[in-house]
């Protein structure tokens, strides 16, 4: 992917997956209306702790908690920065 950060121990980067724009009934959804998306892709991981290994890889679809995380933007993008202790699936 080219991203130049390394996240530390037991913390994950993920690229969320964009909001829904229009509901299954074809309205559009107004930005201040649209909800934080609980998916997207793990674009970096960190090592791991010594007693605990990373369950989750590069490429891997997550759900995660919704309030879970630090908002990044990277080089325009936004980026979410976990522990991976708040992935709650891999899909």
């Amino acid at each position: 992917m080219g991203l130049n950060i390394k996240p530390l121990a037991d913390r994950v980067l993920i690229e969320p997956a964009a909001a829904e724009t229009k509901t299954a009934s074809g309205l559009i959804i107004p930005d201040n209306a649209k909800e934080k998306p609980q998916q997207g892709t793990v674009v970096a991981i960190g090592n791991g702790k010594i007693d605990e290994p990373l369950t989750v890889k590069i490429g891997d679809t997550v759900l995660y908690s919704k309030y879970g995380g630090t908002d990044l933007k990277l080089e325009g993008k936004d980026y979410l920065m976990m522990r991976e202790s708040d992935i709650l699936a891999i899909i």
